[in-house]
């Protein structure tokens, strides 16, 4: 392995990904994404990609970013005490789309590679591939949650037995706000610090998931964005998406790298919904849909079973 080859590449799929992505949605909205380049002081760049009041996406986002620097913001080196100090190179892709209507989920992507890199020519540079994708409903569709799952699952098949129950546990677990006791939405699949057999298999997975992105969430945006709505799912929508925020600039340990190792603002806060709503003390009604949502669909269910 020589990871100063390896980045190149990587760097060429990442971005690959971006466009092409946006190159879809694009055909599905009808308006066209606003692509800002940008260079970074202290080392990299990267591509913003946003659109924002489109015909079927209040905000949509799907960032590229390269960051270079000469040592590793805190945390990166919490749990890895033994790279601090270490220069650093992080690449990766991050999309979050927040659709008007409210019959349509939101979801999020982020697919990134970490490479600490060695100070001394006697010591290794340290590598680890992290990310995946989930999925946030307002109102529940279980054909939808199960052809999300279904597609995460085989991401992940082709490369052992264990990585799809093994994922999707992180990712319930980590989409979780521990202080509303309640997830984020219906999971999907997270991992992170993927260091394991060789550099391709990692990356070779980390390809597959992005791949699948699309097959995931488009057949369900498609058949939910024309769906009649009214002012009430919109005012659900928007309570909601309060969650979304709660958990980014709460927990969301890709939202405190990029503000710690001083990214784009611009672009680390493009995850945020442009409408959001807070309620006091708010209960949804019994036996309606909105209840519905948390007492089917929040529940780190298993979608295969």
């Amino acid at each position: 392995m020589n990871l100063l080859q390896d980045l190149p590449r990587a760097r060429r799929y990442f971005t690959d990904l971006q466009s092409s992505i946006v190159g879809r949605l694009e055909a599905i909205d009808g308006a066209a994404f606003r692509r800002d380049d940008w260079l970074r002081a202290e080392g990299g760049s990267g591509r913003s990609c946003i659109l924002e009041e489109g015909k079927v996406f209040e905000r949509a986002g799907v960032n590229f970013s390269h960051v270079k620097g000469e040592r590793l913001p805190p945390s990166a080196s919490a749990t890895r005490p033994q790279l601090a100090g270490r220069s650093f190179e992080v690449m990766g892709v991050s999309l979050v789309l927040h659709p008007r209507n409210p019959y349509v989920p939101t979801v999020h992507m982020n697919l990134r590679l970490f490479a600490a890199l060695a100070p001394e020519p006697e010591l290794q540079p340290v590598w680890w591939f992290g990310g995946g994708m989930d999925l946030t409903p307002y109102y529940g569709f279980e054909e939808d949650a199960i052809l999300f799952h279904r597609t995460c699952r085989a991401a992940l098949a082709p490369f052992g037995d264990g990585y799809h129950t093994r994922f999707k546990a992180w990712c319930d677990d980590y989409f979780f706000l521990k202080h509303r006791g309640e997830p984020r939405g219906i999971g999907g699949i997270f991992f992170d610090d993927l260091n394991e057999r060789e550099f391709e298999h990692c990356f070779a997975l980390t390809r597959s998931v992005g791949d699948h992105f699309l097959a995931a969430y488009e057949p369900i945006l498609l058949r939910r964005k024309d769906i009649t709505y009214t002012q009430r799912e919109r005012d659900f929508q928007a309570y909601r998406r309060g969650r979304y925020v709660e958990f980014n600039l709460v927990y969301d340990r890709g939202t405190l790298f990029g503000l710690q190792s001083n990214g784009r603002t611009e672009a680390i806060l493009m995850s945020l919904p442009p409408i959001v709503r807070w309620r006091y003390d708010w209960r949804p009604d019994p036996g309606s849909p909105e209840e519905q949502l948390y007492a089917e669909f929040l529940t780190a269910r298993n979608w295969l079973a």
